[in-house]
């Protein structure tokens, strides 16, 4: 009990009681002359109750309804009663189920805050007197407001002081209390809906799974840029000296894999961004029909990649050709880093396939010995297999991923409905 008189929050929670007093005291001086009035028209009295009702409650709850009132009740409770929404800041109220909700918390506010102010006024103002009756000049009766007894100055006046801080000390305590149960009812009643706590579920799900998206983007297209360009580094600083036309194209195949990476980098911090504006460009996304570019800009940096395909790959949905080309681009990725030899001794082959049972996609590529194959991504910390194995959950695909012989094989399976043009 003592440790609440020395809380901060105490005090704040009771700031926050008595701003709900100064509100009643308002009401009762606005609804003291509207009352006056009714009076002088000399209604009937049923009459009279009801207008008298209807002022008396009208004003809390029309200005209850106001969309900013949740607003500021918002801010106070936060700032006074020390309480966390889920929705912060909370926004002004924008439908009816709000509104009555922030209507009902601001009545609440004035009655509660109404009877915290009563009782502060009344304890202040008794506990001044009896705090200062035992310095009164011995002799001077004076009588204690309320009751029959008279402050006589003596000694025997001692124990009013202990009263007044007793008070005190009891109205602040009925104060925590008070303003504890509202601290605990502020979010119940105040706060979302359990409809909009689910909606802002929703939104905050769909907003982690968009960046989860956009990261295995990053990784798969700056991933593969950054794996282009150190061995296209390595070779050109290989044969610089020997051989300066190789080098200069692996340059300028290093330049282009830059632009590209940049390019990628630039659409997804694009889409990261909050502030885009209505119908800013955005670069298109890659499909299998950039395959080719993908395969040159490998075949650059000294990587022999053989492609055979099948089918007519632009019948493919928009949606599964762009995951396709991301897992292409992330398996050639992959057997650049893993390989574990020069780039000229790489050979893939990249097979895509279409036909009635789906779509197939098939690259192996030779692997290093060691570490084992199969605990290449585990020992390297990728993502790769990991982001591919995501692309094709979400297609309702298979994968499958292993060692083949001396060489590593990865093979996707893509359910997808083949359609005719015309």
């Amino acid at each position: 009990m003592a440790n609440v008189l020395f809380r901060g929050s105490t005090y704040l929670r009771w700031v926050y009681l008595l701003l709900g007093a100064a509100l009643v005291l308002a009401f009762v001086l606005v609804d003291s002359a509207l009352v006056s009035l009714i009076q002088e028209l000399q209604l009937p009295q049923i009459i009279t109750v009801i207008v008298v009702t209807i002022v008396v409650i009208a004003p809390p709850v029309l200005l209850g309804v106001l969309p900013a009132v949740r607003e500021v009740e918002g801010i106070a409770v936060e700032s006074l009663l020390g309480v966390k929404f889920d929705e912060r800041p909370l926004g002004p109220s924008r439908t009816w189920p709000q509104r009555r909700r922030t209507t009902l918390w601001f009545c609440l506010h004035l009655i509660t805050g109404g009877f915290v102010g009563i009782l502060s006024t009344a304890v202040v103002g008794f506990g001044a007197v009896l705090l200062a009756a035992p310095f009164r000049s011995p002799g001077a009766h004076e009588l204690v407001p309320g009751t029959d007894y008279h402050v006589s100055g003596r000694w025997t006046d001692l124990w009013m002081p202990l009263a007044a801080l007793t008070g005190i000390v009891l109205m602040l305590l009925l104060s925590a209390l008070v303003g504890a149960l509202l601290a605990y009812s502020a979010p119940r009643v105040l706060g979302p809906t359990p409809a909009e706590r689910i909606e802002l579920l929703e939104r905050r799900t769909a907003t982690l799974a968009e960046r989860n998206r956009l990261a295995r983007e990053l990784h798969d297209s700056v991933g593969h840029a950054l794996s282009l360009v150190t061995i296209q580094a390595a070779a050109a600083r290989r044969v610089l000296a020997t051989d300066p036309a190789f080098a200069e194209t692996a340059l300028a195949a290093m330049e282009t894999s830059a632009r590209a990476a940049l390019a990628d980098l630039d659409h997804v911090l694009g889409l990261l961004r909050d502030d885009r504006r209505p119908g800013s460009a955005t670069a298109p996304q890659a499909t299998l029909g950039d395959v080719t570019r993908l395969v040159e800009a490998t075949r650059a940096g000294g990587i022999t990649v053989e492609v055979h395909r099948s089918g007519d790959l632009s019948t493919l949905p928009a949606a599964v050709s762009r995951e396709a080309y991301r897992i292409v681009q992330e398996g050639l990725t992959n057997a650049i880093r893993h390989a574990g030899r020069p780039a000229g001794d790489v050979e893939v082959d990249l097979s895509i396939s279409l036909d009635s049972s789906g779509l197939l996609l098939e690259l192996t590529n030779p692997v290093d010995a060691t570490p084992a194959a199969s605990d290449v991504e585990s020992t390297r910390g990728g993502r790769g297999l990991a982001g591919i194995r995501e692309r094709v959950a979400v297609l309702r695909g298979t994968v499958e991923a292993g060692l083949d012989g001396s060489r590593w094989r990865l093979a996707v399976t893509l359910p997808v409905a083949v359609t005719t043009k015309g």
